[in-house]
């Protein structure tokens, strides 16, 4: 699947889009295959419990997605990560 990065994560990734292929057919399986090939983008996505931050965006195919959704064969999916700032 083809995953495109913004913000601070294409620091992490050296690329706007990456090929992923995730352990598994939900959007959770997708993020955490994500975190474990790029370690550094975890303190962007996760908190100190290791849950997904509230602030971080997740589409699949240009739709907005839960983590419990199923990822289907050839979707792309986009990671907003949590911003700072005011």
């Amino acid at each position: 699947m083809d995953l495109t990065v913004y913000g601070p994560l294409r620091g992490v990734t050296g690329e706007k889009t990456i090929t992923l292929d995730p352990d598994g057919r939900t959007v959770q399986a997708a993020v955490d295959t994500f975190i474990e090939q790029y370690p550094s983008a975890a303190t962007q996505l996760t908190d100190d419990a290791g849950a997904l931050r509230p602030s971080v965006r997740v589409l699949l195919d240009g739709e907005s997605a839960a983590l419990e959704d199923p990822l289907p064969p050839g979707a792309s999916m986009t990671l907003f990560p949590a911003m700072r700032g005011g």
